[in-house]
């Protein structure tokens, strides 16, 4: 049977997550230039955004893909939050663990190397290691409850 603290808190982690990747994917999608300015300044930004209209037209669909996935993983975590399978929830949690620490790697490992994205790089890795940590603490958290 699952206990309903361990429930809610699947249930709240899902849901902050979702707000977090529909939010972001709603600002790429429609607001890139945007942010790109707020991010990393004027002058980088006008590098990121290219200097040619095609190259420009390719980044903004790769955003707006990008962001379009973005929403999409939002419903999704949404729609994940109501699932009331301990089971389940132990390996969503594992997989999304797994999946965020592979995208800092990624970001530390690759993304530092572009001079451009350098400073940043480190401010996203922390952040994907954070999302990281709240899967991680809510599976302890079901562990300690379910041997309790």
């Amino acid at each position: 049977m699952t206990s309903p603290s361990s429930s809610s808190a699947f249930f709240v982690i899902c849901l902050l997550h979702s707000l977090v990747a529909t939010t972001c994917g709603a600002l790429m999608m429609f607001y890139m230039k945007e942010i790109y300015v707020f991010g990393h300044g004027n002058e980088i930004a006008t590098k990121l955004l290219g200097s040619t209209p095609h190259d420009q037209l390719l980044i903004r669909t790769s955003d707006s893909f990008s962001g379009m996935l973005l929403v999409g993983i939002g419903f999704l975590l949404f729609m994940v939050s109501f699932v009331k399978d301990r089971d389940f929830q132990s390996f969503f949690a594992k997989g999304c663990t797994i999946l965020h620490v592979f995208m800092a790697l990624w970001r530390f490992n690759f993304e530092r190397r572009v001079e451009d994205l350098a400073w940043d790089c480190l401010r996203q890795t922390v952040g994907d290691v954070l999302l990281a940590l709240s899967w991680v603490f809510f599976l302890v958290y079901s562990w300690r409850e379910k041997y309790d």
